[in-house]
């Protein structure tokens, strides 16, 4: 009997070369897209939303095309608790979530491999740019980056268990994105030239703070701007506006640039820093995940990368108890920045991470 896959779908171009080239490989398929968001929730065109109706159409078009069925299913509600509602409170609490890593973790690699597994699926395949790799060694499942570093994810699924790796496949792990869309083209795909989604597919004009209070109905208050001496320098126009190293939209003029290095919600206060003074050497993050090893029994050389444009530096990782690590880095550190998170590699093999809850 073929192995099964069960293919994510998004009505993209990835995730339509995903479902090609898996059942292509052999696989037994079922293609299925997440309804994950409505726009009448939050009075906002449905074309912002995260799957539009467009998006269900391009993905069952595909499914059709390659001959394998296809469902929606319906995650609204969990993404709301678990992605909606989380960033919200991030923000509401002085921390910058990163919604996608909260998305994988919650709803492609826990509510859609559970219903992969409910229906008799040995796999889920998305179209993520990464490579899964078991080391015979060690017997664990690795987490490796793509073969083309410009397009590489591993930074947004280090949250995935030795289970979730064990079944998931992504094929486009050694493919660059042009190779991916001429695919595409060669089988006629209908969005082979759609552009790429939006980062936050559910605050596509990226106005956060515009979506948290239509979202919520709540207003923020006002409060003060203070300086590393806890001097007033103005109003700020409330917390949800402000993240660590913005320079950008504080409506105040200074002799020299200042920066956003600390919200506070319990004293509703945002301190403003000089450039030299948004530097860590150091950070502790929680809720972490290890893959290529099970603990950090000792501490361990890797290069860490503390959000997704981060550039990966040198550091020595401890970790502390079950649930948390300290990251020293070799330099310094700009903006680092509590409610991201940090992911260690070694080489190109993901270790694990954790969100950062102090810096």
């Amino acid at each position: 009997m073929n192995k099964r896959a069960l293919i994510a779908m998004s009505g993209g171009v990835d995730s339509s070369v995903t479902a090609y080239l898996i059942k292509q490989s052999g696989y037994e398929c079922m293609g299925a897209t997440m309804n994950l968001f409505h726009g009448s929730d939050v009075d906002i065109s449905e074309n912002n939303s995260c799957t539009t109706s467009q998006d269900i159409i391009d993905a069952e078009h595909i499914a059709n095309r390659l001959g394998i069925p296809f469902s929606v299913f319906n995650f609204s509600t969990r993404f709301k608790e678990c992605v909606i509602d989380r960033f919200i409170s991030a923000y509401e609490n002085g921390m910058t979530p990163n919604p996608c890593i909260e998305c994988n973790r919650h709803l492609k690699f826990e509510e859609l491999f559970l219903r992969s597994r409910e229906l008799g699926y040995d796999f889920i395949a998305t179209g993520h740019y990464a490579r899964i790799n078991r080391n015979e060694m060690t017997g664990r499942y690795e987490l490796k980056k793509a073969s083309d570093i410009t397009k590489d994810q591993s930074y947004v699924l280090y949250s995935l268990t030795q289970e979730q790796l064990s079944h998931a496949l992504f094929p486009l792990g050694s493919m660059t994105k042009a190779e991916v869309r001429a695919l595409a083209e060669e089988n006629g795909f209908i969005n082979a030239k759609k552009s790429d989604s939006q980062d936050i597919c559910f605050i596509p004009d990226g106005r956060y703070a515009d979506f948290i209070e239509k979202y919520t109905g709540k207003t923020y208050p006002e409060g003060n701007f203070i300086d590393t001496s806890v001097n007033v320098l103005g109003t700020h126009k409330g917390i949800i506006r402000y993240t660590i190293g913005q320079r950008k939209g504080l409506g105040l003029s200074f002799p020299q640039p200042m920066y956003v290095s600390h919200v506070d919600p319990f004293t509703n206060t945002v301190t403003l820093a000089r450039h030299e003074e948004l530097f860590s050497r150091s950070l502790t993050a929680k809720n972490i995940n290890l893959i290529s090893v099970s603990e950090i029994s000792k501490p361990m050389r890797v290069k860490a990368k503390a959000r997704y444009r981060h550039k990966e530096q040198w550091a020595t990782v401890t970790q502390i108890d079950s649930d948390t690590i300290h990251v020293e880095f070799d330099e310094p550190q700009r903006a680092i920045t509590k409610g991201q998170s940090v992911v260690l590699y070694d080489d190109d093999i993901v270790v694990g991470g954790g969100v950062i809850c102090e810096a």
